[in-house]
């Protein structure tokens, strides 16, 4: 239960759903609701678990991904703040199993609902159905597009437009990244992301040092998308 006023208005800010006009509704959901803290790179659940809460972020970021039998990571989403997982409400929804790794990549907090509580809310209250089917809608062209890149794209055109989205978000700083970050990102190895760095710097698109990936020449990575 969550019964401080400061954090019930926390969280109603980070979910829209909760501003709707259901006393009953918001009065259930922090009484069944707790709130978590966990560090990175904590891990959150593993392929295979049952889903005994939906976590709703508040705070920091989780990565989820998938595991190859050759040990070769593909990112399919992160969540951040005012956002869940679509795995794990799909699991709830239906029954099944976690089918993927989920980890911490920022220290997180969030909100934890039980599985029994999601389940019951969803056949009676609207905001919360909607809530959930939004959500896995709007995640799943997410996934979809992480397939079709993978399937169709070469990987140095997805790393160029990689870099740049970086870029971009990071203020056109320095992009704080490892190639093994890289390729966990991408889907692909270490070393094919080593090799068409190399190849960038070389042609001067790019300076790559320790943990950090400079743009030189933004114009000529637009060229290879």
């Amino acid at each position: 239960m969550i019964t401080d006023s400061q954090q019930i208005d926390r969280i109603i800010d980070c979910f829209g759903f909760l501003r709707r006009k259901d006393p009953t509704f918001k009065r259930l959901f922090f009484q069944a609701a707790s709130v978590v803290h966990l560090d990175k790179p904590q891990s959150i659940c593993h392929e295979g678990m049952s889903c005994t809460h939906l976590a709703l972020v508040i705070s920091g970021t989780a990565r989820i991904y998938k595991l190859g039998e050759n040990g070769r990571e593909i990112t399919l989403y992160r969540i951040g703040r005012g956002e869940s997982c679509i795995l794990t409400a799909s699991c709830i929804i239906s029954n099944t199993p976690f089918p993927a790794i989920a980890v911490c990549e920022e220290a997180l907090e969030a909100v934890l609902i039980p599985t029994a509580e999601a389940q019951n809310w969803m056949s009676r209250f609207p905001a919360w159905q909607e809530y959930l089917f939004g959500l896995v809608s709007e995640r799943l062209a997410e996934v979809i597009t992480v397939v079709e890149e993978i399937a169709f794209r070469r990987v140095d055109h997805r790393l160029a437009a990689y870099l740049l989205k970086r870029a971009e978000s990071n203020g056109n700083q320095a992009i704080k990244v490892t190639h093994q970050e890289i390729a966990s990102d991408l889907g692909t190895s270490r070393e094919v992301i080593s090799r068409i760095l190399k190849d960038f710097e070389s042609r001067q698109m790019i300076s790559t040092n320790r943990g950090s990936i400079d743009l030189l020449n933004t114009r000529a990575l637009s060229n290879q998308l």
